[in-house]
């Protein structure tokens, strides 16, 4: 609901306008609030993925990789977002646009890093860089592409993206992947910890308002966090040594972990970007309809496309992961009305404070995996959630129906047992296994080839066949 108080109707859907900076501020960080833990997790999860996260010896240094890869993360994703507040050229939308890590392309890079460390990363950002300059290439046509992605095409590959990350959330909750084999794993006290998560947020989000549901699994991993420490799961000490051990401040470092040419890793991000880059669309179209009651311009979706690519690839170069628009900031401005680009400008300001201080990636490290895995366990439900609810947008005539079966059923599988192709070559193999990729490409090309004309024939002949038979074949039956 917007707020008078903070300026007249007029201003509050004019993206120029900028309240007052006492009322900014605070809506600025709401923002970022609202998408911080989303930002942080894929860090998390790639780096435990690929063997120097929670649970591996690079614990006893302090999980300096991993807390670089958050630190990261913050930092451009606050870069990406004034790319798409304040512009650079055709580079941005200039609108109230949040940009952050995107959840999307965690089932490509799992494949391209499972268990090699950081060994796999200069290979990893070789995909987002060059992902990143094709996703920006894509802002030049994505209108005349949207017909390839309809509802069902995209709701699929998000729900495939949740159902890719569910195990995840499972597995952190009950200790970790590190822990699978240990008498700890799955414990009522890990278990536990992540409960307190669930149920806070739920609370919160069920039956808070305004700020409390807005940050409600922020809110619910700090509860989670007071509950670990009172069960011993995490001492102060710990946190102190962490926070002597980070950099008062330290910047990022191009090409840190150098750079590995990787087919496998480029034609997978490639691949992504499209089903991102049509995200943003949405995105940019609900902003503009919530926050200003109107469609958004070509103008405006091709720059917002801009932004996602630029920003993704210039974060590939530092160590940073693929950037998106967050659509938790859609719901966001049309709860509070406010359409200043500006706020939002405010809070990017904000993570590019936290991104250059490595204190902040050292407190979050400290957070047990089982309390973050009641987090993610909320967040990657509701990522299927989300594509459930855009599937309800599809007409589920029997060629639908069947399109999304062969498409689900593939690409699930082979998410499920990826030894099933253990046999075709590398690049093949790790593409295959995302389940992500083969399941859109299936779905895209059927959607392309199948006509619907098939679809309208089938059900024609099946209502004709009935009407013929009669009432009393049917009851024969």
């Amino acid at each position: 609901m917007s707020n008078t108080s903070i300026g007249t109707p007029e201003q509050l859907r004019d993206p120029n306008y900028t309240p007052a900076l006492h009322r900014a501020v605070p809506l600025g960080i709401q923002h970022v609030l609202a998408m911080f833990v989303s930002n942080v997790t894929p860090a998390i999860i790639i780096s435990g993925a690929a063997g120097f996260g929670f649970g591996s010896d690079a614990g006893a240094q302090g999980f300096p990789d991993m807390t670089y890869l958050i630190q990261m993360s913050m930092l451009f994703a606050g870069i990406a977002t004034l790319f798409q507040t304040i512009g650079l050229g055709p580079v941005g939308a200039r609108l109230p646009i949040v940009q952050g890590t995107s959840f999307g392309f965690i089932p490509i890079m799992i494949p391209l890093v499972a268990g090699k460390g950081v060994d796999a990363l200069p290979a990893l950002f070789c995909g987002v860089i060059v992902g990143g300059l094709f996703h920006t290439l894509i802002g030049t046509f994505i209108g005349r592409i949207r017909f390839a992605l309809p509802p069902l095409v995209t709701g699929l590959v998000v729900t495939m993206i949740g159902l890719a990350l569910v195990k995840v959330g499972i597995q952190y909750a009950a200790g970790g992947v590190p822990a699978i084999d240990k008498p700890e794993y799955g414990s009522l006290l890990n278990w536990s910890a992540a409960l307190v998560v669930i149920f806070v947020t739920l609370a919160l989000k069920f039956y808070a308002r305004g700020m409390l549901a807005v940050s409600a699994v922020v809110i619910g991993i700090i509860v989670g966090y007071f509950y670990a420490m009172a069960m011993g799961m995490v001492t102060v000490e710990g946190i102190a040594t962490s926070f002597e051990r980070a950099a008062p401040i330290a910047f990022p470092s191009p090409f840190k972990y150098g750079f590995e040419l990787s087919f496998a890793a480029i034609i997978g991000f490639c691949m992504m970007s499209f089903v991102s880059a049509v995200e943003t669309v949405g995105d940019v179209s609900g902003i503009t309809k919530g926050g200003a009651g109107r469609e958004a311009t070509e103008k405006e979706i091709t720059g917002a496309t801009y932004a996602d690519g630029v920003g993704t690839a210039i974060a590939g170069i530092f160590g940073g992961f693929p950037n998106t628009s967050f659509s938790q900031n859609v719901g966001l401005i049309a709860m509070t009305g406010v359409m200043s680009r500006h706020v939002v400008t405010i809070g990017a300001l904000f993570l590019i404070i936290c991104g250059l201080v490595p204190k902040v990636g050292a407190l979050i490290r400290t957070i047990p995996i089982e309390v973050l895995g009641g987090g993610v366990i909320v967040m990657f439900g509701m990522v299927v959630a989300a594509g459930i609810s855009m599937l309800s947008d599809v007409n589920w005539n029997r060629r639908n129906m069947v399109i999304f079966a062969i498409s689900l059923s593939v690409g699930l599988g082979l998410q499920l047992d990826p030894k099933a192709v253990q046999y075709l070559p590398d690049t093949l193999r790790i593409l295959m296994t995302s389940g992500l990729l083969p399941a859109a490409f299936i779905a895209i090309v059927l959607n392309l080839v199948l006509p619907e004309e098939l679809s309208d024939r089938a059900t024609e002949e099946v209502s004709g066949g009935l009407s013929g038979h009669g009432e009393g074949s049917l009851n024969g039956k």
